[in-house]
């Protein structure tokens, strides 16, 4: 009889379990399920979702329970708390990106400024159903920037941080799904034939150097709060381009980025508990999620044909290449140039597209920076 009562007390957890912690454990198998068999963002959907499960078992020893504080909460409050473990990460991205292409024609930074139309859009839309803080963190999605929206969500205290992470690093994977209906929406076939012949340019050493220092600065004079986010950025690819930190930059770009976005998985994982993620409010933030998308790519599109107004024949821009404008790198960029291909198998967007796309990691960081200025940080 003793044993029995022994072998029914080992079950006696799951009188703790709850349908929200059901659905969280089908959600955790859809993100790793999308990680592996779909190749979506895995280095973060994977930690994410095994994260997801870990902790909503009952009574999980991964997150505190009464006075026993949790690893997952530990690594919360040293890394995340403090937004180190973001920061940390955009010295390993920056580390990743060339400049160069965008260099040899910088006007192509003005469309990475008009692709980040979706974040006010949505911000307005936000504010119809949340508190401002967290519209403006649910906002920032439609940066496509996965750790400038962690950013700045943690920075204004938004209960929907998790929330707000999947939508993120979802929509970026999808890229190749919810921006060429949009594209093709916007444009007429005509426009999508538009050919751009590409003339490489000469980028000197010094001005590689010089761009990460003095972007830093314009951005640290016009939005100061966007200077941690834009600065770590700038710095990873200044240990890229000055040619005497090989080393670090190879571990940025591989060793650092790879454990921070490991752990960041994992952490933001701890705020994905059933009794915050299980609530109509998540499905609402991925409608705004996709709203954001749809008007970045929509807005990048626009500012190229509201030039084209003013281009004689021969130098039109293909509007595409305005959806590239937003932060999913280097998705975004080869999304356009296979549309481009596949309207006509001779038009080559690819150089055009990657800058404008590496503009708009530049751009949606310091949109970031901007939304919490606004907000008064």
């Amino acid at each position: 009889m003793q044993f029995l009562q022994t072998f029914a007390g080992l079950f006696a957890n799951l009188g703790n379990l709850t349908w929200q912690m059901v659905v969280m454990w089908v959600i955790g198998g859809l993100l790793i399920y999308l990680a592996i068999a779909k190749k979506m963002e895995p280095s973060l959907l994977l930690p994410m979702g095994f994260g997801a499960i870990l902790v909503n078992l009952p009574l999980s020893g991964a997150i505190t329970q009464g006075e026993t504080v949790g690893p997952i909460n530990a690594l919360f409050d040293a890394g995340m708390s403090n937004e180190l473990f973001p920061l940390l990460l955009f010295i390993g991205i920056g580390a990743m990106i060339d400049f160069g292409p965008l260099l040899e024609k910088p006007w192509l930074m003005l469309f990475g400024a008009a692709a980040q139309l979706g974040i006010f859009v949505t911000l307005v839309l936000a504010g119809l159903f949340f508190d401002l803080p967290d519209a403006a963190s649910i906002a920032v999605i439609g940066a496509a920037d996965g750790p400038t929206a962690i950013f700045v969500a943690n920075t204004l205290g938004s209960k929907y941080l998790g929330a707000i992470m999947v939508a993120a690093y979802s929509y970026m994977a999808l890229v190749p799904i919810v921006q060429p209906p949009v594209i093709r929406l916007c444009t007429t076939k005509k426009e999508r034939l538009i050919r751009m012949p590409y003339q490489k340019g000469n980028v000197s050493k010094t001005t590689k150097i010089l761009f990460p220092i003095v972007v830093t600065m314009l951005a640290g004079l016009v939005a100061p709060a966007s200077v941690a986010l834009v600065g770590f950025l700038m710095f990873g690819n200044l240990l890229r381009e000055c040619g005497v930190l090989n080393a670090l930059s190879e571990t940025a770009q591989n060793v650092l980025a790879n454990l921070i976005t490991i752990v960041l998985g994992l952490t933001v994982a701890g705020q994905m508990t059933a009794d915050k993620f299980v609530q109509p409010d998540t499905l609402l933030i991925l409608a705004l999620g996709l709203v954001a998308f749809i008007f970045d790519t929509a807005g990048g599109v626009f500012f190229a044909k509201l030039l084209n107004l003013f281009l004689p024949e021969g130098k039109k821009i293909n509007p595409m290449i305005g959806a590239a404008g937003i932060s999913a790198f280097p998705m975004s960029g080869r999304v356009v140039n296979q549309m481009g291909l596949k309207e006509d198998n001779q038009n080559f967007l690819l150089m055009y597209s990657v800058s404008v796309n590496v503009s708009g990691q530049i751009a949606s960081v310091i949109a970031g920076g901007l939304i919490l200025t606004l907000m008064g940080v």
